[in-house]
């Protein structure tokens, strides 16, 4: 297991971080997602072997919101 930490911009509320941990955590290989609107980033326990960080990113941008560089 491997972790990574994404800063995510747009999110406003509890639903949009409901909104996040439901797509990263529909990804093959993401054990848990911690995500956190005060600190706007998401937290990602991951198999990289399953899944990879672009793929993340692309989900969560799928959802509506970006990611910080």
């Amino acid at each position: 297991m491997q972790t990574v930490t994404l800063g995510i911009s747009g999110m406003t509320c509890g639903g949009c971080v409901k909104s996040v941990t439901r797509v990263l955590s529909a990804l093959d290989g993401v054990a848990k997602a911690d995500v956190s609107l005060e600190k706007q980033c998401a937290v990602v326990d991951y198999d990289p072997g399953k899944v990879g960080v672009e793929a993340m990113k692309q989900s969560v941008e799928g959802a509506g919101f970006e990611i910080k560089p």
